[in-house]
Protein backbone atom coordinates (compact mmCIF):
# COMPACT_ATOMS: atom_id res chain seq x y z
CA UNK A 1 0.00 0.00 0.00
CA UNK A 2 1.50 3.33 -0.99
CA UNK A 3 0.39 6.68 0.27
CA UNK A 4 -0.07 9.73 -1.86
CA UNK A 5 2.03 12.82 -1.23
CA UNK A 6 -1.10 14.60 0.04
CA UNK A 7 -1.81 11.82 2.56
CA UNK A 8 1.80 11.86 3.73
CA UNK A 9 1.66 15.63 4.15
CA UNK A 10 -1.59 15.31 6.13
CA UNK A 11 0.02 12.82 8.52
CA UNK A 12 3.03 15.13 8.89
CA UNK A 13 0.71 18.06 9.70
CA UNK A 14 -1.20 15.98 12.25
CA UNK A 15 2.08 15.06 13.96
CA UNK A 16 3.00 18.77 14.16
CA UNK A 17 -0.41 19.58 15.63
CA UNK A 18 0.01 16.83 18.20
CA UNK A 19 3.38 18.34 19.20
CA UNK A 20 1.69 21.74 19.60
CA UNK A 21 -1.03 20.20 21.78
CA UNK A 22 1.60 18.35 23.83
CA UNK A 23 3.53 21.60 24.29
CA UNK A 24 0.38 23.34 25.54
CA UNK A 25 -0.24 20.45 27.95
CA UNK A 26 3.33 20.69 29.30
CA UNK A 27 3.85 24.46 29.28
CA UNK A 28 0.34 25.76 30.06
CA UNK A 29 1.71 27.94 32.89
CA UNK A 30 4.24 29.64 30.60
CA UNK A 31 3.39 32.75 28.58
CA UNK A 32 2.20 31.05 25.38
CA UNK A 33 0.44 32.67 22.46
CA UNK A 34 -0.63 31.36 19.08
CA UNK A 35 2.25 33.10 17.29
CA UNK A 36 4.86 31.41 19.52
CA UNK A 37 3.16 28.03 19.11
CA UNK A 38 3.02 28.51 15.34
CA UNK A 39 6.71 29.46 15.15
CA UNK A 40 7.57 26.29 17.06
CA UNK A 41 5.61 24.24 14.53
CA UNK A 42 6.93 26.12 11.48
CA UNK A 43 3.42 27.26 10.55
CA UNK A 44 1.71 30.59 10.27
CA UNK A 45 -0.54 31.53 13.18
CA UNK A 46 -3.64 31.50 10.97
CA UNK A 47 -2.84 28.11 9.48
CA UNK A 48 -2.11 26.65 12.92
CA UNK A 49 -5.40 27.98 14.30
CA UNK A 50 -7.45 26.59 11.40
CA UNK A 51 -5.76 23.18 11.39
CA UNK A 52 -5.78 22.84 15.19
CA UNK A 53 -9.50 23.59 15.29
CA UNK A 54 -10.17 21.04 12.54
CA UNK A 55 -8.16 18.39 14.38
CA UNK A 56 -9.20 19.07 17.99
CA UNK A 57 -12.48 20.97 17.81
CA UNK A 58 -11.23 24.21 19.33
CA UNK A 59 -8.62 26.86 18.61
CA UNK A 60 -5.19 26.62 20.28
CA UNK A 61 -5.91 29.55 22.61
CA UNK A 62 -9.19 27.97 23.74
CA UNK A 63 -7.41 24.68 24.38
CA UNK A 64 -4.71 26.51 26.38
CA UNK A 65 -7.29 28.32 28.49
CA UNK A 66 -9.19 25.08 29.12
CA UNK A 67 -5.96 23.41 30.25
CA UNK A 68 -5.25 26.35 32.58
CA UNK A 69 -8.76 26.19 34.03
CA UNK A 70 -8.43 22.43 34.63
CA UNK A 71 -5.25 23.04 36.62
CA UNK A 72 -6.83 25.99 38.43
CA UNK A 73 -9.73 23.78 39.49
CA UNK A 74 -7.29 21.32 41.08
CA UNK A 75 -5.45 24.11 42.89
CA UNK A 76 -8.69 25.69 44.10
CA UNK A 77 -9.92 22.31 45.42
CA UNK A 78 -6.76 22.12 47.56
CA UNK A 79 -7.84 25.37 49.19
CA UNK A 80 -4.40 26.63 50.26
CA UNK A 81 -4.06 29.34 47.58
CA UNK A 82 -6.16 32.42 46.95
CA UNK A 83 -7.95 32.88 43.63
CA UNK A 84 -5.38 35.52 42.65
CA UNK A 85 -2.47 33.20 43.46
CA UNK A 86 -4.09 30.40 41.44
CA UNK A 87 -4.64 32.77 38.51
CA UNK A 88 -0.95 33.58 38.26
CA UNK A 89 0.17 30.02 39.10
CA UNK A 90 -1.60 28.65 36.01
CA UNK A 91 -0.11 31.28 33.70
CA UNK A 92 -2.90 33.84 33.42
CA UNK A 93 -1.81 37.45 33.60
CA UNK A 94 -5.27 38.99 34.05
CA UNK A 95 -7.48 38.10 36.99
CA UNK A 96 -10.51 39.43 35.11
CA UNK A 97 -9.92 37.25 32.05
CA UNK A 98 -9.20 34.26 34.27
CA UNK A 99 -12.39 34.74 36.29
CA UNK A 100 -14.52 35.27 33.19
CA UNK A 101 -13.19 32.17 31.40
CA UNK A 102 -13.39 30.09 34.59
CA UNK A 103 -17.03 31.06 35.05
CA UNK A 104 -17.82 30.28 31.38
CA UNK A 105 -16.30 26.79 31.59
CA UNK A 106 -17.17 25.78 35.12
CA UNK A 107 -20.46 27.58 35.66
CA UNK A 108 -19.49 29.36 38.88
CA UNK A 109 -16.88 32.02 39.71
CA UNK A 110 -13.53 30.74 41.01
CA UNK A 111 -14.18 32.09 44.53
CA UNK A 112 -17.44 30.12 44.73
CA UNK A 113 -15.76 27.03 43.31
CA UNK A 114 -12.94 27.32 45.86
CA UNK A 115 -15.44 27.59 48.71
CA UNK A 116 -17.66 24.69 47.61
CA UNK A 117 -15.38 22.27 45.74
CA UNK A 118 -13.34 21.00 48.67
CA UNK A 119 -16.51 19.63 50.31
CA UNK A 120 -17.84 18.19 47.05
CA UNK A 121 -14.69 16.12 46.39
CA UNK A 122 -13.77 15.27 49.99
CA UNK A 123 -12.57 11.69 50.27
CA UNK A 124 -12.23 11.22 46.50
CA UNK A 125 -8.88 10.22 45.07
CA UNK A 126 -7.47 13.15 43.09
CA UNK A 127 -7.64 11.21 39.80
CA UNK A 128 -11.39 10.65 40.29
CA UNK A 129 -11.96 14.27 41.40
CA UNK A 130 -10.21 15.47 38.23
CA UNK A 131 -12.54 13.42 36.00
CA UNK A 132 -15.69 14.38 37.90
CA UNK A 133 -14.88 18.10 37.84
CA UNK A 134 -13.47 18.32 34.32
CA UNK A 135 -14.51 21.62 32.67
CA UNK A 136 -16.82 21.63 29.69
CA UNK A 137 -15.07 22.07 26.34
CA UNK A 138 -16.41 23.80 23.25
CA UNK A 139 -19.47 25.19 24.96
CA UNK A 140 -20.33 27.26 27.94
CA UNK A 141 -21.52 25.75 31.20
CA UNK A 142 -25.20 24.82 31.06
CA UNK A 143 -27.53 27.60 32.05
CA UNK A 144 -30.20 26.66 34.54
CA UNK A 145 -33.50 27.63 32.94
CA UNK A 146 -36.15 29.02 35.29
CA UNK A 147 -38.76 26.40 36.02
CA UNK A 148 -42.41 27.29 35.61
CA UNK A 149 -44.64 26.08 38.40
Amino acid sequence: MTSTPAAAQHLHDLARLRRVRDRIDREYAQPLDVEALARGANMSAGHLSREFKLAYGEAPYGYLMTRRIERAMALLRRGDLSVTEVCFEVGCSSLGTFSTRFTELVGVPPSTYRRDAADATAGMPSCVAKQVTKPIRNREAPVNEPQLA
